[in-house]
């Protein structure tokens, strides 16, 4: 992963393998019950964190990237996207990018 939120290395995300399903225990659904204290965020949560990083000329770029980069459905990364801002691991990697999401996500569930 580059500075940038750009992923250089595909790594497992978008090889259409079992481990892309969100299947428990897959390692990228922080569940509380799957993901050891120390352990560190798997490398498609880091991409999930990246994409979010960047910022968005609108929302067509940003599935596209979802789709060709993690190769997952732009559901399936809100609900990992969600996961994380819940995660103590997510929140050590990257506070500025947590600490935004769950504040907006705070503001969104006041307003309903």
């Amino acid at each position: 992963m580059t500075e940038d939120g750009t992923d250089t290395a595909r790594g497992d995300e978008g090889t259409g393998t079992p481990d892309d399903d969100g299947a428990p225990g897959d390692g990228g659904v922080p569940d509380g019950a799957g993901a050891a204290a120390g352990a560190p965020l798997s490398s498609r949560d880091e991409a999930v964190l990246g994409v979010e990083r960047r910022s968005w000329p609108g929302p067509g770029a940003k599935e596209r990237v979802i789709r060709e980069r993690l190769g997952i459905s732009p559901t399936r990364y809100y609900q990992l996207l969600n996961a994380l801002l819940d995660d103590p691991r997510a929140l050590a990697h990257d506070p500025v990018t947590v600490n935004r999401l769950r504040r907006i996500r705070d503001a969104r569930r006041a307003r309903r």
